[in-house]
């Protein structure tokens, strides 16, 4: 196998070209978005970033779940440069698109369920979101929606009514959307209630029924349930297969809508196209975005033909369905149906397992968890009492960026690895060595 050229850093960092940039950040771009470290990225291939100062770094970040695909795949840089030769815009909200309908009628193919579905198509996934709440509450006449605890679902009004996953993202807004409520996830290394999964019967979902539907929110006023099938924002949190499933239920009984944010789960990601299908579980509303379209903005909300009934005018988007974003989609999906999905089943099965020896090894890591290349490991003050170590957290993804090597927190105290799909076993190994390494000092600095 020919070597690799990343990780390699040969400055310091920030390096100096770096460092002229971040001062320019701070004079002319918004304070409110979270950067975790100084990376000044200048171009990516497969799965290596290169900075401004020519440092090249090992990506298992994929741009925050986005280019699962890989940096700058060649069939992605052909499809957008043969569609931006042919056609760049023409508004799919007063226009008809040929490359909106292929990519309705693949999408509507390949979610679950074989009922027949309708697409809206926006940029991002709280565009996606917005786009759910509006249709459920249009199409069910309710006007209550149930959300969770550590929720992200987006930071725009509606969304960010659904979300519930730091305060910062909420502080100084208020009031937002009425009528939504929050409950517990099934977060069973952090159960609410206390319990285990082998005897706790569910109560994250009987909770629903026997005390909420029966003191403060009539179910017949309940429009739509949202949930993340697995919490990215909030700790990469993977419930139990029951608890989809009983939650799942609970709406059938009370003709409410089970909204599916697949944003961060979806195409491929978890080794399977959507995260939904290792629940067994059919949405009747799935909001997708980040992976869909290999970087390029688009967002697409899928629900039935019976659901998304809305009327012409309730609701467009001027950009939404870019005909370069719909081609590149197109293009992504093929390349996940050909192979990337099962490589992301093969590669998280091998890192989870080498992450499990990790936590075995070092008392600092509580649990480890996910499902394909949506991978976790919780960092712990304690192992007995699992309280939160976001300090530490934050030092290690630190000093794994020094190392050459980019991961992301999540949740309160926890670490994500979401690389590109096209990861292989040595680039899992280079990860996996640096991390330890990482954790090793971290320790050691401790004592």
């Amino acid at each position: 196998m020919a070597s690799r050229n990343y990780p390699c850093i040969r400055t310091k960092l920030p390096g100096p070209n770096a460092t002229q940039y971040l001062e320019k950040e701070k004079k002319y771009i918004s304070p409110s978005s979270t950067k975790g470290y100084p990376l000044v990225v200048k171009s990516a291939k497969g799965m290596a970033v290169t900075d401004v100062d020519d440092n090249i770094f090992l990506d298992f970040t994929a741009g925050v779940a986005v280019c699962n695909t890989g940096h700058n795949h060649d069939q992605i840089i052909s499809s957008i440069t043969h569609q931006a030769n042919t056609l760049i815009h023409m508004s799919g909200a007063d226009f008809y698109n040929p490359l909106q309908i292929e990519l309705a009628e693949k999408l509507s193919a390949i979610c679950p369920g074989s009922f027949s579905k309708r697409v809206f198509f926006g940029n991002s996934g709280a565009e996606s979101v917005e786009a759910a709440f509006k249709l459920a509450r249009y199409h069910t006449r309710r006007s209550i929606v149930i959300a969770f605890y550590n929720a992200f679902h987006g930071r725009t009004m509606g969304a960010l009514s659904l979300t519930a996953s730091k305060l910062n993202q909420r502080k100084h807004f208020l009031p937002l959307i009425p009528e939504v409520i929050h409950i517990p996830y099934a977060y069973c290394y952090r159960c609410h209630y206390g319990l285990t999964p082998d005897n706790c019967n569910m109560a994250c979902v009987t909770w629903i029924r026997e005390e909420l539907f029966k003191t403060k929110v009539p179910p017949e006023d309940v429009a739509a349930i949202f949930v993340e099938i697995i919490q990215g924002e909030g700790g990469y949190i993977v419930p139990p297969k029951e608890f989809h499933k009983a939650l799942y239920q609970l709406t059938r009984d009370y003709g409410i809508l089970y909204v599916a944010d697949e944003v961060q789960s979806g195409m491929g990601r978890t080794g399977k196209m959507f995260a939904s299908e290792h629940f067994d579980i059919i949405p009747d509303i799935i909001t997708l975005a980040k992976g869909i379209a290999s970087g390029l903005p688009l967002s697409a909300t899928v629900a039935s033909e019976k659901i998304m009934n809305w009327l012409p005018g309730s609701h467009a988007s001027t950009f939404g369905g870019n005909p370069v974003s719909c081609q590149t989609a197109l293009t992504t999906i093929r390349l996940l149906e050909d192979g990337l999905i099962d490589n992301a089943a093969k590669q998280g099965a091998y890192m989870i397992n080498e992450l499990e020896k990790l936590e075995r090894t070092y008392p600092i890591i509580g649990d480890v968890r996910g499902l394909g290349l949506m991978l976790a490991v919780e960092i712990v003050k304690d192992k007995e009492t699992k309280e939160y170590a976001p300090e530490v957290r934050d030092i290690i993804v630190q000093k794994t960026f020094s190392k050459g090597l980019l991961l992301l927190g999540c949740g309160r105290s926890a670490i994500r690895f979401c690389p590109p799909l096209i990861l292989t076993k040595n680039d899992a190994d280079i990860a996996v060595s640096i991390f330890e390494e990482c954790l090793r000092e971290t320790i050691q600095s401790k004592l």
